[in-house]
């Protein structure tokens, strides 16, 4: 414990501004997603209507395109 350093951090004008960037990101990045799985989700919509497949088969559909969003955000972390 010898070692221990205690730094204080200095809150200035500026931060209020890189905090202000860094929201405006993090809108942005989920705007852009929110567009792609709005994609997605009129794709599959598409394919299902045009494709004329029964419940069973949407259903399943479904499905595998919410395991290809879970391993695509676990491929992020």
């Amino acid at each position: 414990m010898r070692n221990m350093q205690t730094r204080k951090t200095q809150i200035g004008p500026d931060d209020a501004g890189l905090n202000s960037m860094l929201t405006a990101a993090r809108l942005d990045e989920r705007r852009g997603r929110a567009d792609v799985m709005a994609s997605r989700l009129d794709n599959l919509a598409d394919h299902i209507a045009n494709g004329k497949l029964t419940s069973a088969e949407a259903a399943e559909l479904l499905r595998d395109e919410a395991v290809k969003i879970v391993n695509e955000a676990q491929e992020l972390h």
